[in-house]
């Protein structure tokens, strides 16, 4: 599907509006201390709703909407367990439309997301009454939790569960919304807007819209949301971590018969996946072969949820241990937000203005093909000598490794431009990352990860092949890299093509061992 995004960028004076607190002229602090985060109206920034923070908060007004969640989830249950919903009854209680004019999540290009479909529906529906049984009257966690379904199912992700509790909570949402406008912005900037699915009655059982005074941006409105309730990456709780930490969770099981048996039931079933099968080898040489070779991942991943299905049970131990390290949540997804306030808001503004005021950057005169290398480059130098590279790494330090980060950081530094800078534009030979267009001027940008499999035939055709189609001049390659055994891969690939001097071949560092101190980043 082609997509495209226009920069249709707001200016005041010498200000370009990548923020909302730029499109308005507020300062960045009124944000800060109504607890609102200060959102792009370019491109989503990604950032998730965790209804666990709903859960934990010492705010009531958080608390009551945790528990509207559940008494929503205990109406689907019910209506689940008398085996009477109709597919026009998935579609209205549980498909809902992505809420883009939040301007949160992981759209790469704007703020248009897939939403809630009736696949998410059917996945939901079908657990509710097995999984979710006892859902409001639970004997081991402290409360029922969303979170659960993404437990035991590979198709609801953190998307899904952010996107339903935003839905869930939209009215709150938008009264959140109503009362910063009417506080901080003008009457011209306010707009009073229908938004549709906002209220549920539990009598006519139906969705009904609610009217709002909120802030209207670029044609549409825009509706806030409080930092606190925000995190990146995965949900306080969720599948991979359960998986990853799986050992621990049966020490907190109090039952000792029940807590040797998953015990003994895991190892079974890892050493039954563990198993050597090589013909023509003996027994006792199978037998140290399967003592000294360590289960893999996806091995060890298919035990834990062979013992989770053996025993249900271990779901909600998970949770509450989950529960008594609430506090550990809270403080993680503060440090997660603030590292994305940094990298994007902060870092981008500062960026603006040193282009605005020290260099030609926005004169149209530039070609599209020396804007996408410009633009590059500033995204290079941010993640090589700003602090940059800490967004590609998760809490324990791991690389995070994802194409689709990439493409937003790049994706944000297209301000104040007259180009097109459209992500994944397909001219009929498949998608490319970028197409930076204006007129019959167009680049193509690809970004890939050195440990990319197929990178070596990407740069080798795909570029070209992308650029064929598309009737682009030039093509730029950027690959991130974050290890040196990485980029040794990357120059080998690089001259086996003979494009080592290759000025479209652009490598950006995000390794974290050889880059100067947090404090000093900052």
């Amino acid at each position: 599907m082609q997509v495209l995004c226009n920069l249709c960028l707001h200016q005041r004076g010498d200000n370009v509006a990548t923020f909302i607190s730029d499109y308005f002229g507020i300062d960045q602090a009124v944000f800060e201390n109504y607890g609102a985060v200060n959102i792009s109206v370019v491109n989503d920034l990604p950032l998730f709703i965790d209804p666990f923070l709903l859960f934990h908060s010492e705010k009531p007004e958080y608390v009551a909407l945790h528990e509207k969640i559940i008494e929503y989830l205990v109406f689907l249950r019910d209506r689940a367990a008398e085996g009477r919903v109709n597919e026009g009854q998935l579609r209205n209680w549980y498909c809902f439309p992505e809420v883009k004019q939040n301007w949160l999540g992981f759209s790469e290009t704007g703020n248009d997301g897939a939403g809630l479909g009736i696949d998410f529906a059917r996945n939901l529906h079908a657990n509710l009454h097995v999984i979710f049984s006892d859902f409001g009257a639970e004997r081991i966690t402290e409360s029922s939790h969303l979170e659960k379904v993404c437990l035991v199912s590979d198709g609801v992700g953190r998307d899904n569960i952010s996107d339903f509790t935003t839905n869930l909570i939209k009215d709150f949402l938008c009264r959140y919304t109503e009362k910063f406008a009417a506080d901080h912005l003008p009457v011209g900037a306010v707009r009073e807007v229908w938004v549709d699915r906002a209220k549920f009655s539990y009598e006519t059982q139906s969705w009904s819209r609610g009217r709002y005074k909120l802030p209207w941006v670029n044609g549409d409105y825009v509706i806030l949301t409080p930092k606190d309730v925000l995190t990146r990456d995965e949900n306080w709780i969720n599948r991979g971590d359960l998986i990853s930490g799986f050992e621990d969770i049966p020490e907190a099981i109090p039952d000792a018969q029940l807590r040797a048996s998953v015990f003994n039931y895991f190892e079974l079933e890892l050493h039954r996946r563990t198993k050597a099968e090589s013909p023509g080898v003996t027994k006792g040489k199978r037998r140290r072969r399967e003592k000294e070779r360590k289960p893999t991942r996806k091995e060890r991943s298919a035990a834990v949820v062979a013992t989770m299905q053996k025993f249900p049970q271990i779901i909600d131990y998970y949770i509450r241990l989950k529960e008594m390290r609430g506090d550990e949540a809270k403080d993680a997804s503060e440090e997660k937000v603030l590292a994305i306030e940094y990298l994007f808001i902060e870092q981008l503004q500062a960026l603006q203005s040193v282009l605005l005021a020290e260099t030609e950057f926005y004169r149209i005169g530039k070609t599209t093909y020396e804007e996408a290398h410009a633009r590059l480059a500033y995204l290079k130098d941010v993640i090589e000598n700003k602090g940059g590279h800490r967004f590609f790494y998760d809490d324990k330090g791991e690389p995070i490794e994802r194409e689709k980060d990439l493409h937003v950081l790049y994706r944000l530094v297209w301000f104040g431009t007259p180009s097109d800078a459209g992500a994944e534009a397909n001219d009929g030979r498949g998608p490319v990352d970028f197409k930076i267009s204006r007129g019959r001027d167009k680049t193509l940008v690809e970004m890939k990860l050195a440990k990319n499999t197929k990178l070596e035939q990407n740069l080798a055709k795909q570029a070209e092949i992308y650029q064929a189609a598309s009737d682009a001049k030039h093509a730029i390659k950027a690959i991130i890299y974050f290890t040196a055994s990485e980029l040794e891969r990357v120059k080998a690939i690089l001259k086996r093509l003979h494009l080592e001097n290759n000025k479209d071949v652009v490598l950006i560092d995000a390794r974290r061992d050889n880059k100067p101190s947090a404090s000093k980043a900052a």
